[in-house]
C-alpha cells in the first residue's frame, strides 16, 4: 500500500464524461448519492446529447455529468471542474479545456488509438504534446484493467468492457474517500435478477478502488468534510422527482386523488415515471397519445372532483394552450408543469433554458390569465408543486409551474418535510344548493363566487340537487347559463383577471438579501438563475462588495412589494436564460428600467461571469457617485 498525502479542501467539482453508452449518467448519479450519504452539500448538472446514439467517439456524442460538493452551502454544480474523468478522446476534446488550471484529468489510455485521434482532427497525442500541459493528466488503462479484473467471469469481452464505468467510479471514490457501500447496495438491487452482471459490476468497482490504493499515479487524496446542515432526515433528490412528490403532497393535504394526464416529453418524462410508481398513494397516471389528450384528461379529472395535473415541456405547452383556455373558462383546479428546454420546435430538448416565461404569462387566446410559479432549485420543486396545488384548489383555477432541464435533471440534498407541519388544503366541495330558481325552489348556481377569493363553487358531479353543466362558451355570472351579452362578457373577463390578482394575498413579499443595507445594485433572478446569482453575490460580499439579491418565485401575480423593491435600488440587473422575458414584463408592469442580461447557450449561468458582471455595474455606479460629488463641489 502506498502512502498518500491527504489534502483537505472546502469544495470540489468533478465531471464524468464519455460516449452516450458509457454510463456516465449512472456513474455520476451513484457518486452523487454516495456524496450525499457522506454528508456533503452538493449540486449536479447532467448534460447529454439529444440524439439517442450519436456517432461513437465524436464530440457530438459526448455525455457529461458534473457534481460539485462541499462542506458548506453549494448552490451550483460548479463552472470549471477540478477533476475530469474522460472515457475517450472525444470526451477529453469536448471538456479538457474547461478544467480548472492545475486540475486533474483522468483518461482511459486504451481508447487513445491513432484512428480515434484522427477522427477528432488530432495529428499528435494530446496527452503528451503539451495540449494539456496546464493540467495533471493521468493516463490509466481503464478498459484493459476492467477486463483483467473480470477475467474469472465467463462473459464476452464486450460485456466486461461495459463495466469500466464502475472501475472509474471505484477509483474516484477512493480519490475522495467515499465508501462504496451505497453503490454496492444499489447494484445489488438493480441487478438482483442478473447475478452475472451484478458480480461483474461489483468486481469492477472494487478493482477501481484497489487500483487507486496501490498505484503511484495519484500522489494526493482529497478530503471534503461534511456540511453543517439543520437537523433532520435528508435524501438526494432531482427536481423532477421533487415535483412529483410535491404534487402527491398537495393532493394528500387536500384529501383528493391525484390524476396525471400526460404525454412523455424530454425533460419532463421522469415526473410521469415517478408518479406511475406511486399508485399506493392513490395516484392515477394516464399516459395519453398526445399532449392535447393529456391535459384534456386532467381537466376532466378536475371536473370529476379530483386534482388534475399535466406535465410537459415547451412544444407541449403550445399544444395544451387551447385546453388551458378551457380550464380558465371552466374555473377548475388544474396544475400544468412545464419543464423548460432550449429553443423553438424540437430545439435543444436535453439542454436547459428559461424560454417559456412569456408563453406562460401570455401564451393563450383571449384574455386567459393564469398564475405562474417558478421553482428555484431541485429541492424547491417540491415546495413549488405543493404551492401550485394549494392555489389551484383554493381559487378554482389552473396554475402553471415552471421548472427547467437544469432543475429537473439536477439534484441536491433535501430535508424531508414534517408532513404534519404542512398546512392542509381545503377543497370545500359544495354539497347544498346555493340559490333559488324562478319558482322559488332550491337551485345550484355554479358561478356564484366567494366574495374574498372570487372562486366559484366546486360540486362533484352526481351530488343530488347540484346538477350543472360546464363548457367553453361564455357563462352568465352566477347562474352559469350560456351568455353572449356584451356587458356580462366584460364583467366575467374582468372577474377572471381579478381572481388571479387576489391571489397576491397568498404570495409572500419579495425578500431582499442586502446585509449592509446600503447596496446600490440589486441582482434579481427567477427560476434556476437563483443558484448562480446567489453564489456570485456571496463570493463578492466576502470580498467586501456591496450587492443586494432578490428572487421571484411568483411571477403572476407578482409579490405586492415588487414595485417598492425595484425602485429602492439605483440599478436592477436581471440575468435570464432567455432574451429578457422577465425584464420586459417588469418594465411593462412597473415602468422601471431594469438592466437585462441574457444567455441562451443551453447552459446555466457561470458564477465567474456573473461576478464579473456585478463588479462592472458596481464600478459604474461608484464612478457615477464620484462624478456627482465633483459636480456638486
Amino acid at each position: 500500500m502506498t502512502t498518500r498525502d491527504i489534502q483537505k479542501v472546502h469544495r470540489i467539482a468533478i465531471r464524468f464524461s464519455g460516449d452516450s453508452g458509457d454510463g456516465m449518467q449512472l456513474t455520476g448519479d451513484r457518486f452523487t448519492a454516495d456524496t450525499a450519504l457522506f454528508g456533503n452539500d452538493l449540486a449536479t448538472l447532467p448534460n447529454y446529447p439529444s440524439e439517442i446514439r450519436a456517432p461513437q467517439g465524436t464530440v457530438l456524442g459526448v455525455s457529461n455529468f458534473q457534481v460539485q460538493f462541499g462542506d458548506h452551502d453549494i448552490y451550483t454544480p460548479g463552472d470549471n471542474p477540478d477533476v475530469l474523468v474522460a472515457m475517450n478522446p472525444a470526451a477529453l476534446k469536448a471538456n479538457g479545456k474547461e478544467v480548472r488550471p492545475g486540475g486533474h484529468i483522468i483518461v482511459d489510455a486504451d481508447t487513445f488509438t491513432a484512428r480515434a485521434l484522427e477522427k477528432l482532427g488530432w495529428s499528435t497525442d494530446p496527452r503528451t504534446d503539451g495540449t494539456f500541459g496546464d493540467y495533471h493528466v493521468h493516463s490509466v488503462p481503464l478498459t484493459s484493467m476492467t477486463v483483467a479484473a473480470l477475467a474469472p467471469f465467463d462473459m464476452p469481452k464486450k460485456d466486461k468492457e461495459r463495466s469500466k464505468n464502475m472501475f472509474a467510479l471505484g477509483l474516484v471514490s477512493w480519490m475522495f474517500g467515499h465508501p462504496l457501500d451505497g453503490t454496492k447496495t444499489f447494484l445489488t438491487s438493480k441487478f438482483a435478477k442478473k447475478p452475472a452482471v451484478l458480480q461483474a459490476n461489483l468486481a469492477a468497482l472494487e478493482a477501481g478502488w484497489t487500483y487507486g490504493e496501490n498505484t503511484e499515479v495519484f500522489g494526493v487524496r482529497y478530503e471534503v468534510a461534511p456540511a453543517k446542515m439543520d437537523k433532520g432526515v435528508y435524501r438526494n433528490i432531482t427536481g423532477n422527482t421533487a415535483t412529483a412528490y410535491g404534487m402527491v403532497l398537495g393532493a394528500h393535504k387536500a384529501g383528493l386523488q391525484l390524476v396525471l394526464g400526460s404525454y412523455p416529453i424530454t425533460p419532463a418524462t421522469d415526473i410521469l415515471h415517478t408518479l406511475s410508481g406511486l399508485k399506493r398513494y392513490g395516484v392515477m397516471t394516464l399516459q395519453m397519445e398526445d399532449e392535447i389528450a393529456g391535459i384534456g384528461a386532467a381537466v376532466g379529472a378536475s371536473f370529476a372532483g379530483k386534482l388534475g395535473v399535466t406535465t410537459t415541456s415547451g412544444p407541449g405547452m403550445c399544444l395544451k394552450s387551447e385546453f388551458m383556455g378551457l380550464a380558465v373558462m371552466l374555473e377548475l383546479p388544474l396544475v400544468i408543469v412545464d419543464v423548460q428546454r432550449g429553443g423553438p420546435s424540437t430545439g435543444l430538448p436535453t439542454k436547459t433554458e428559461q424560454a417559456d416565461l412569456a408563453l406562460a404569462l401570455y401564451g393563450r387566446h383571449g384574455e386567459s390569465p393564469i398564475p405562474v410559479i417558478a421553482a428555484q432549485s431541485p429541492a424547491d420543486c417540491l415546495d413549488a408543486a405543493y404551492e401550485a396545488c394549494a392555489l389551484a384548489v383554493k381559487y378554482r383555477h389552473p396554475v402553471i409551474l415552471l421548472t427547467d432541464g437544469y432543475l429537473g435533471n439536477g439534484s441536491e440534498p433535501m430535508q424531508i418535510p414534517n408532513l404534519d407541519a404542512v398546512p392542509p388544503i381545503h377543497p370545500n366541495f359544495t354539497t347544498q344548493p346555493n340559490a333559488v330558481n324562478g319558482k322559488g325552489e332550491p337551485a345550484f348556481h355554479p358561478y356564484r363566487r366567494d366574495p374574498e377569493t372570487l372562486a366559484r363553487p366546486w360540486a362533484v358531479p352526481g351530488t343530488p340537487g347540484l346538477q350543472h353543466r360546464l363548457g367553453g362558451l361564455e357563462k352568465q355570472d352566477g347562474s352559469g347559463a350560456i351568455s353572449h351579452d356584451p356587458a356580462n362578457h366584460d364583467r366575467m373577463t374582468r372577474l377572471r383577471v381579478q381572481k388571479v390578482a387576489r391571489m397576491v394575498a397568498d404570495v409572500p413579499d419579495l425578500a431582499v438579501e442586502d446585509p449592509t443595507g446600503d447596496a446600490d445594485l440589486l441582482m434579481l433572478g427567477w427560476g434556476s438563475s437563483y443558484g448562480p446569482i446567489k453564489a456570485a453575490c456571496r463570493n463578492l460580499r466576502e470580498q467586501g462588495v456591496k450587492v443586494a439579491q432578490a428572487h421571484l418565485r411568483y411571477l403572476n401575480p407578482l409579490p405586492a412589494n415588487t414595485a417598492e423593491v425595484l425602485r429602492r435600488y439605483r440599478r436592477v440587473v436581471v440575468p435570464e436564460m432567455n432574451l429578457g422575458q422577465l425584464a420586459r414584463h417588469l418594465r411593462a408592469e412597473f415602468l422601471v428600467d431594469v438592466v437585462s442580461v441574457t444567455s441562451v447557450r443551453g447552459l446555466p449561468f457561470a458564477v465567474p461571469e456573473l461576478m464579473h458582471l456585478i463588479n462592472q455595474h458596481v464600478d459604474d455606479l461608484n464612478l457615477g457617485h464620484e462624478v456627482a460629488e465633483e459636480v456638486s463641489e
